[in-house]
């Protein structure tokens, strides 16, 4: 019977300190950190997506960073296909892969192999729903996405026709709404894999994700997010990322800038919820509380210990 490859994933809410817990556990397993973050792919979108730095990475090799133009499209199974290569090279040479950060389904789309074939793919539907766009707007199609399945509505933004028109196909296609045909696809995992949860007592993350907006403000955000402006990137994927459609509602004047940096506390303090109610929910994750983990890095060496004995436990790897 072959051995299952062994795959660490880090996730959490946004601010709670996935990058640098990710970079102590490949410190001391040997690992290499592969980004799960669908926005930290863009090149000059460094400051709003919390990239990590050179300096930061203490000479850990970094995977998925920087590797697109804001203009350019980033999808599910893209992210799938490059992580499974990337976790076989990695593996290969002896090293062990650590996938930080992610949304839910990206991060399930691996280590359950999601199938992202012809099964609820319909080439002659996409094109169909993509003149209906040019026809008549999205405002029609997503009504229609309200309809059939109100739980990807809910989840989907509107100008993202993209996903608008995934989540029609796969309903045309197999009568399941997304999240049935995904929880469908939730079986056994390829990897011998654990998934560490970091969490943090609410009033605490809620006041780090406040600072950390007050920082990236003070790094530059606003001149970052002007010269993506000034270069066009309108209607992008990218640019629907929070941090960033915030600030272009601002240089578009429909908001003062206070109310714009007010407006992204505010929604980096709901995505975060979001992020920890989904993995609550949908995944088998073994938590760690970081609350302590932020007064001093002798607490944070104690939570390492901790988190490395459970990996221990599952993977039966240890520090080196």
């Amino acid at each position: 019977m072959k051995t299952k490859t062994k795959v660490i994933t880090i996730i959490g809410p946004t601010a709670v300190g996935k990058t640098k817990t990710g970079i102590e556990l490949a410190k001391v397993l040997d690992g290499e950190v592969i980004s799960g973050d669908s926005m930290q792919i863009y090149r000059g979108m460094d400051i709003g997506t919390a990239k990590v730095t050179k300096e930061e990475m203490e000479g850990i090799p970094h995977h998925l960073i920087d590797i697109k133009d804001p203009n350019e499209t980033f999808s599910v199974a893209e992210f799938q296909a490059l992580v499974t290569d990337l976790i076989e090279d990695i593996t290969k040479r002896g090293k062990i892969p650590i996938i930080v950060g992610g949304t839910g389904l990206y991060i399930q789309s691996v280590l359950f192999d999601y199938n992202f074939s012809d099964t609820a793919s319909n080439k002659q539907y996409r094109e169909q729903m993509e003149k209906r766009i040019s026809e008549e707007g999205i405002d029609a199609v997503y009504k229609e996405l309200e309809k059939v399945d109100p739980d990807s509505a809910r989840k989907i933004h509107p100008n993202n026709t993209r996903r608008v028109i995934r989540a029609l196909e796969v309903y045309h296609e197999t009568g399941l709404t997304l999240t049935e045909y995904q929880d469908k696809q939730l079986l056994e995992s390829p990897y011998h894999y654990i998934i560490i949860g970091l969490t943090m007592e609410r009033t605490l993350l809620y006041d780090r994700i406040n600072k950390r907006v007050d920082q990236m403000i003070d790094q530059g955000l606003i001149a970052e997010v002007k010269k993506l402006y000034d270069a066009n990137f309108r209607n992008c994927q990218s640019t629907q990322a929070i941090g960033y459609k915030e600030i272009y509602d601002y240089f578009d004047g429909r908001i003062p800038l206070e109310e714009s940096i007010e407006l992204l506390k505010r929604n980096s303090r709901r995505y975060a919820k979001r992020q920890l109610t989904w993995f609550r929910n949908k995944m088998n994750v073994s938590w760690f509380d970081m609350s302590s983990a932020v007064s001093s890095s002798e607490k944070f060496q104690e939570k390492i210990q901790e988190i490395l004995s459970e990996i221990a436990g599952k993977l039966q790897l240890r520090a080196k």
